[in-house]
């Protein structure tokens, strides 16, 4: 807990703020690059002014001694950038959207260099309004740091394009392991004034999704209130898994991720198909804390950075499902 809101903190202070020493990087830091020529490439004659330039533009995730020649046409981001580390000092002076060179998608240029995914993909994106996204999270870096935690669709975009094509399964099944401890269908016991109060909240604001899921999948759900969860009609969860199979790559690594935030499938389902907006989702899935901050009050550098991060997590899945289309 204190390292997640310790980095949230980070993220809020402004980058100009934040100065790293020299000894911040690790010595085993070494650019990770790729060779595809394009047409922005610039001309011969520059060569050696550019590769003077080159030199303190790298991103180094091993020693330079160690480190090959690095090309000047495509950017491939180290795989340190889906973990959230800062991966280096900014290397590009501008962010632009171009056409794939196959006519089939958009790409993010960095200076004349084509961003690629850590395994070493084009980023081609079907959507120009996804691509532009992406290159502004990219505009927003400052000089001496690319901190990949303030670009949240560039990360989940990696995991759309990288991990889900080849664990879309096993992402599957995961999600259903979980179905049966849905929030949406726990219940306080009510067997006291504080719990009563909880349970009147999640029947005036839960029982409608409830509603929804019946009319939607033609199962109506189950609800329990003991600590180990209960068991779901198998034509319920079967339709579940059905809906969930339906899904593309980028929708996909979308619910997964509201998933793991909301503790839920069925809320990321139900704003996936166009039930709640955001801030209701938000609302359902903090139901029961806010209850006992409406009686206990805030906790300062605890809930109230609990709530921002939720907000940044879901609203940055919920808009990959908008601008992936």
């Amino acid at each position: 807990m204190a390292s997640r809101i310790a980095r949230f903190l980070r993220s809020l202070v402004p980058p100009t703020a934040i100065q790293p020493s020299a000894s911040s990087a690790p010595a085993s830091h070494r650019f990770l690059a790729t060779a595809a020529a394009t047409s922005d490439a610039p001309a011969k004659g520059d060569d050696a002014s550019a590769a003077a330039e080159d030199k303190d533009d790298k991103i180094f995730l091993k020693s330079p001694e160690s480190a090959s020649t690095r090309d000047k046409a495509s950017v491939t981001m180290p795989m340190s950038f889906m973990t959230g580390s800062i991966v280096g000092k900014r290397f590009y002076k501008e962010v632009t959207t171009r056409m794939a060179e196959d006519g089939n998608g958009w790409t993010v240029m960095l200076d004349y260099r084509t961003l690629k995914t850590p395994s070493k993909r084009p980023l081609k994106l079907r959507s120009l309004a996804l691509a532009k996204a992406i290159a502004a999270e990219w505009e927003y870096q400052e000089k001496d740091g690319i901190r990949p935690f303030t670009m949240p669709l560039m990360k989940l975009t990696c995991t759309a394009l990288e991990r889900v094509p080849l664990t879309r399964a096993t992402i599957i099944e995961n999600l259903m392991n979980k179905f049966h401890l849905d929030l949406v269908f726990c219940r306080s016991p009510g067997d006291n004034d504080a719990t009563i109060r909880i349970l009147k909240k999640q029947e005036e604001n839960l029982d409608p999704i409830l509603d929804w899921v019946q009319s939607k999948f033609g199962f109506k759900p189950a609800v329990y209130s003991s600590l180990f969860g209960g068991k779901q009609d198998k034509g319920l969860a079967q339709a579940i898994k059905d809906a969930l199979k339906g899904t593309n790559d980028f929708e996909l690594a979308a619910i997964d991720a509201l998933a793991a935030n909301a503790h839920s499938i069925v809320i990321p389902l139900a704003y996936f198909f166009g039930r709640i907006g955001i801030e209701e989702a938000i609302k359902l899935i903090r139901l029961e804390e806010d209850q006992q901050i409406d009686r206990w009050g805030l906790v300062e550098g605890g809930h109230d950075v609990d709530i921002a991060d939720l907000k940044v997590q879901i609203s940055s899945a919920a808009v990959l499902l908008g601008l992936s289309k």
